[in-house]
């Protein structure tokens, strides 16, 4: 199974809180740390992750054209790329999964139902006085 995507899981996310990303984001930023800030921050990381694959493996593709010479100085920024790269894969895998853990483990809470009509408060029943069997001097 691939790991899921920073675009998937923000949907996730928007489903979770019934709002759209900049809109939490917005929220959390006027709320102190929590669930939702915990969430948005991961979501960041993994998003920054993608890029980043994007970014690494686009520059190895230039840097292995075939019609591009590979000499001693290449050799050097392939490693160093693919090292990247590799550590790129690894945080979004990481962060895809515990993000995906987190947002099983919740739900999202249904609105509460309207009260229902509360009708008049019953009528209090008066006492009836009691008869009292002893004699009256």
């Amino acid at each position: 199974m691939s790991p899921l995507t920073s675009t998937e899981i923000a949907g996730r996310i928007e489903d979770l809180y019934g709002a759209p990303l900049a809109d939490l984001k917005a929220h959390a930023q006027d709320q102190p740390p929590g669930m939702l800030s915990a969430l948005l921050g991961m979501h960041d990381d993994l998003a920054l992750a993608e890029r980043s694959i994007a970014f690494h493996r686009d520059h190895l593709a230039r840097l292995l054209h075939p019609e591009r010479q590979i000499g001693q100085h290449e050799v050097s920024h392939l490693i160093d790329d693919s090292r990247r790269l590799a550590e790129a894969v690894a945080v979004r895998d990481a962060q895809a999964a515990s993000l995906d853990a987190v947002l099983q483990s919740l739900a999202r809470v249904p609105e509460p139902a309207p009260d229902p009509p509360t009708a008049s408060p019953p009528a209090v029943a008066v006492p009836l006085a009691t008869h009292s069997t002893a004699h009256s001097r």
